[in-house]
């Protein structure tokens, strides 16, 4: 499989362009855009597709994917190794349940070799998108600069469908890759202040990644201790949107801003939590700590 076609040169090209664009991603993909992806189906409306930051979450997403893989197969390795020994020594009852594990790993193996194979899929119909929108966009650029006849003007009508098809196919890709991210489990760790917090003072967190929000509540107890309403939230990653962090501080009926921070979740995408502490104030007087497991 090859994402090396790179430009339209004739009328042969173009219906390349054209059917490869539809046996690439429609034919080709029996996957239907979820609910959540509704706009992205044909005849909506369309956004600008972001090449750079696909490449930079397929990257760190196989490479998470494959963290898993490999400490998934160094379990099945041990216990196929204490399976050997086991049916040496005859243990039957321990040996079957040591069977029942082997087959459950096997399975899971199974599941993410083909999590992986469908995201490599996706991404490399993405990038067969991407560069015919490139050439089909480098030849209307060249197409508008030549003496304007018929002939031309028909060629820029067709080059400019092909470019609205590519760029509707990409951001179906788009939708559909997102599908593949899995989710990302944060827990408050609470806030860091030193001499800033004091007993009494109370904070609201509110963090937002695209259109999932999560707001909470929290108090600084006499003992230093902290106390908040809610300790966890799922948020379904999203290619293109940040983590966007705002902490204000409660004083009655007042709220004193505290200060607004954004987050990239590109170094979420691996098989141990992680922690992550952030300044929110400029100085870093006050940090917030919290904790994602993907």
């Amino acid at each position: 499989r090859s994402c090396s076609f790179t430009g339209f040169s004739t009328v042969q090209s173009r219906k390349l362009a054209k059917s490869l664009s539809r046996s690439s991603v429609r034919s080709r993909m029996s996957l239907k855009p979820p609910k959540a992806y509704n706009s992205l189906q044909k005849g909506a409306l369309i956004w600008d597709p972001k090449p750079l930051q696909v490449k930079k979450i397929f990257e760190a997403l196989k490479k998470g994917l494959n963290e898993y893989l490999e400490a998934h197969q160094a379990e099945l390795d041990y216990l196929s190794g204490r399976h050997k020994d086991t049916k040496r020594n005859s243990r039957l009852a321990f040996y079957y349940d040591l069977d029942k594990q082997i087959r459950s790993v096997e399975r899971y193996i199974r599941k993410l070799e083909f999590h992986i194979s469908k995201v490599e899929e996706l991404y490399e119909a993405y990038c067969i998108q991407c560069r015919l929108r490139d050439g089909a966009t480098n030849m209307k650029q060249a197409f508008s600069l030549s003496p304007a006849t018929k002939a031309s003007r028909e060629s820029l009508v067709e080059l400019y469908k092909n470019v609205q098809e590519c760029t509707e196919d990409m951001c179906f890709i788009e939708g559909a890759l997102e599908v593949h991210l899995g989710e990302f489990h944060v827990k408050m760790k609470g806030l860091v202040g030193f001499a800033r917090l004091c007993p009494g003072d109370q904070y609201e967190v509110f963090v937002r990644l695209g259109r999932q929000k999560w707001r909470l509540k929290g108090k600084i107890e006499t003992d230093d201790s902290q106390t908040w309403d809610e300790e966890e939230k799922i948020f379904i990653p999203n290619l293109h949107e940040k983590f966007e962090i705002k902490v204000t501080e409660l004083r009655g009926l007042a709220t004193i801003l505290v200060g607004v921070v954004t987050c990239d979740s590109i170094s979420f995408f691996s098989t141990k939590p992680q922690a992550i502490l952030v300044d929110i104030t400029e100085l870093g007087t006050i940090k917030l700590r919290l904790e994602v497991l993907w």
